[in-house]
């Protein structure tokens, strides 16, 4: 059955780094722009409130070509894909405890949650001394 699974992830201290990773399985990821976004503690989760507008903090286009950033991890954050791995990245550096959230990546850059997207499993990053 064809879906993302995330890996990466973790606890890890202000200013550190962790890299997470999207790999799709049973279908080509370089045929999508991929997204990357995150709930934050106590938001409710995507898919019990499709209507709220989610922003993706990043994006990637079919090429590396297009690429996106939000404004609150521009700089710190970079995308990137492999497509011989069939796998999306996302590195993360000069973390912050205001990224701490659960991390999703998805085959989709719309503020809008949608079914009918890929979505990974969804990766805890918690950031704090």
């Amino acid at each position: 059955q064809a879906h993302l699974e995330q890996s990466g992830g973790g606890l890890v201290q202000p200013g550190g780094s962790l890299t997470l990773s999207c790999a799709a399985s049973g279908f080509r990821l370089d045929y999508y722009t991929i997204g990357w976004f995150r709930q934050a503690p106590g938001e409710v989760p995507f898919r019990q409130a499709p209507g709220k507008e989610r922003p993706a903090i990043s994006c990637i286009g079919t090429t590396e070509d297009t690429i996106y950033y939000a404004d609150s991890v521009k700089g710190r954050f970079t995308i990137s894909r492999d497509n011989a791995k069939n796998t999306v990245y996302l590195q993360m550096n000069s973390l912050k405890p205001e990224d701490t959230a659960v991390y999703y990546c998805a085959t989709t850059c719309s503020n809008y949650y949608s079914e009918y997207n890929y979505w990974g499993q969804g990766t805890q990053v918690t950031v704090s001394s």
